[in-house]
């Protein structure tokens, strides 16, 4: 199948998502929540029976009194109410951050050592980067739209994601090197009739095991408590993020590359 024919359908799709995110960012950014903030977490038993536990990311006594106040109009019985500190600070996001740096450049040298070329691996890193972008634009949509707050399970889904997408992608390309070193008549060196065979020997494979995962989170999702949810969300946007982007981002930029390259020698 000629795969790289619709590279720029491709662009197109992930630049929409991108744009989308992007914008998000910039307009609304993240609904940080208690773990970033510090706040109230609250356990009232209701006069239905119910025991509801909430977090609140709140800073004033009068917030505090109101959401006091709301819960005695409703007859409810307080269980538990605590002030608490934000568990995520400052230096631990900052340090969260140069780790991801860290590994991406160590990704980066790594594959491109692997593949002996730079441009693997800097299309790999790309390819992350989407899939970072896409799933942290997706998650300020959520929070503007639909109040989703960005916790510390978000964190630790960003970084699972991460490692998910460079695999797959690496699954991809170590079949683009196989058929680079043996010689096939019916493909040559055209880097795109390469990858066009190597996507299609890949791509059953690639979907299966992203299905097995994407039906889990999806049971996740629909049968998991409020705890789980949106950890299994975001999970889900970076699992279809990441599958959708090993063949369609990171191979058609080193197609791209490889063409442009021989055509400036030329």
């Amino acid at each position: 199948m000629q795969w790289m024919k619709y590279r720029l359908i491709y662009l197109i799709i992930s630049g929409v998502f991108l744009t989308a995110g992007i914008f998000s960012l910039f307009k609304w950014g993240l609904n940080l929540g208690i773990d970033f903030t510090g706040g109230v977490v609250t356990e009232y038993k209701l006069s239905s029976g119910e025991i509801e536990t909430k977090k609140f990311g709140i800073k004033t006594d009068e917030e505090i009194t109101k959401i006091r106040e709301d819960y005695k109009n409703q007859k409810a019985t307080e269980l538990r109410f605590e002030t608490v500190g934000p568990s995520i600070g400052p230096e631990l996001i900052k340090k969260t951050f140069y780790a991801l740096a860290m590994s991406a450049i160590l990704i980066l040298v790594w594959v491109a050592i692997q593949f002996k070329s730079i441009k693997f691996g800097v299309s790999a890193i790309l390819a992350m980067i989407h899939d970072s972008l896409v799933l942290v634009g997706g998650f300020s949509l959520l929070g503007h739209f639909a109040g989703v707050e960005v916790d510390f399970l978000f964190v630790t889904a960003v970084l699972t994601i991460l490692s998910f997408s460079v695999h797959d992608t690496i699954v991809v390309y170590d079949r683009i090197r196989e058929k680079q070193k043996k010689y096939d008549p019916t493909l040559g060196s055209d880097i795109k009739a390469i990858a066009n065979s190597a996507l299609t020997e890949t791509m059953v494979r690639s979907l299966n095991n992203s299905f097995t995962i994407i039906f889990m989170l999806l049971s996740l999702v629909l049968l998991g408590g409020d705890t789980v949810k949106w950890f299994a969300v975001a999970l889900l946007i970076g699992t279809i993020s990441g599958t959708y982007s090993s063949p369609f981002v990171a191979v058609p930029i080193l197609v791209t590359w490889e063409e442009w390259e021989k055509r400036l020698k030329k």
